[in-house]
């Protein structure tokens, strides 16, 4: 199944934005011009009425075919805005010619907004500055007295202009961002569905096919290693998907992935969570040594080969493990023997790493065999 990269789906987030945008600014539109073409009837100020109502004529075309044009992302290109925008000037310029050259409001009024929003909309506050300032320097240069009316009404174009665009261009990354985040939790269950099944089909089946094998002999002890090997790449294939999926923060390491790698060891299963377990590179590396320690014993007192289990679990404040064999057990006061005669492996390997990391270790031993249990803070 394919899936859309992450600058195709914020392309296609921003685009959303901006047709949401578009569509609000054609309203505006509207409602500026009949804004313009109501104040123009009623003060019907002019000393060329037929040059006026042209210029009003034409807004209103205008009007029309750039609501109709821009209501498509493919249409929405620069020269057309260009148009867009000379044409706002162009009204400006105009009305002293029409009005007289001692006007006071100019002809287009509010409707030269859609042009600077329009800007904005689609190139950010750098569009709507530079639209700001043309359209502000236009209507300031066509009047002979300047008024601070005046330079107010420019001083919110400017100010409007730069913030629309900076809005415009925050919701389309936002949205680019959101889309990107839902994509990848998607994908990310999706992962986690697909890990159970393999792991309570596939894994499983392999798993009994190499234990089985073993025990029979004979060519097929041959099959059950090589199930062995493939229960392990598939292990390993899983969890190398979780860990391309997601950005991760620099001087973490996946723990399952790391740990899945001693399930390479004869005897030995691993069993992980179906994601990534995140935690710091140096707890990472410290928790491998303890289990590989672990098993090191194993294999020393119980037996090359002897059956191990290692279990991962992912908890909301820390890491629990536990590594268990079948053993015989460890003899009442061996470990203090040992630690006395200078062999650390079990005091410093184990119990000082994970003490070390502020956690905690609990041994049980028996003749059901050897049980360590760690839990780690992240």
């Amino acid at each position: 199944m394919a899936t859309m990269s992450a600058p195709a789906t914020r392309l296609r987030a921003s685009l959303a934005v901006e047709d949401r945008l578009f569509a609000a600014l054609a309203v505006v539109r509207v409602v500026v011009l009949a804004n313009a073409v109501g104040l123009n009837a009623y003060r019907a100020n002019f000393e060329r009425p037929a040059l006026a109502w042209s210029v009003l004529a034409a807004m209103a075309v205008w009007t029309g075919l750039v609501i109709w044009w821009c209501a498509r992302a493919d249409r929405r290109s620069w020269p057309l805005l260009a148009v867009d925008l000379a044409l706002a000037v162009g009204a400006l310029a105009i009305t002293p010619f029409a009005k007289g050259e001692w006007f006071d409001a100019s002809i287009p009024g509010f409707w030269v907004v859609g042009a600077l929003l329009a800007w904005a909309a689609r190139y950010g506050w750098h569009g709507g500055l530079a639209a700001a300032v043309l359209l502000g320097a236009t209507d300031l240069l066509a009047r002979d007295d300047i008024s601070q009316g005046n330079v107010g009404q420019v001083f919110l174009l400017l100010l409007a202009g730069p913030m629309i665009g900076f809005v415009s261009e925050s919701l389309k990354q936002l949205a680019g961002e959101r889309d990107v985040a839902q994509r990848e939790a998607a994908a990310a269950e999706e992962r986690v569905r697909l890990g159970r099944v393999v792991h309570d089909g596939v894994l499983q089946v392999l798993a009994l096919v190499q234990r089985r094998g073993t025990e029979v002999g004979g060519e097929m002890a041959e099959l059950g290693r090589l199930a062995g090997e493939q229960e392990t790449a598939l292990r390993n294939l899983i969890r190398s998907q979780d860990s391309v999926a997601p950005d991760t923060d620099d001087g973490y390491d996946d723990l399952a992935a790391a740990l899945g790698a001693l399930a390479a060891r004869p005897g030995v299963e691993v069993a992980v969570p179906s994601g990534p377990v995140r935690v710091p590179a140096r707890t990472a590396a410290e928790l491998v040594g303890v289990v590989g320690a672990c098993l090191d014993n194993v294999a020393r007192h119980v037996g090359e080969g002897a059956p191990a289990w290692v279990l991962v679990e992912d908890l909301p404040d820390c890491v629990a493990l536990s590594v268990r064999d079948e053993g015989p057990g460890i003899p009442e006061g061996r470990l203090n023997d040992a630690a006395a005669e200078g062999r650390l492996g079990v005091s410093e390997s184990i119990r000082g790493r994970i003490r070390d990391l502020g956690g905690t270790a609990q041994l049980s031993t028996g003749d059901f065999g050897t049980e360590w249990e760690f839990e780690v803070p992240k």
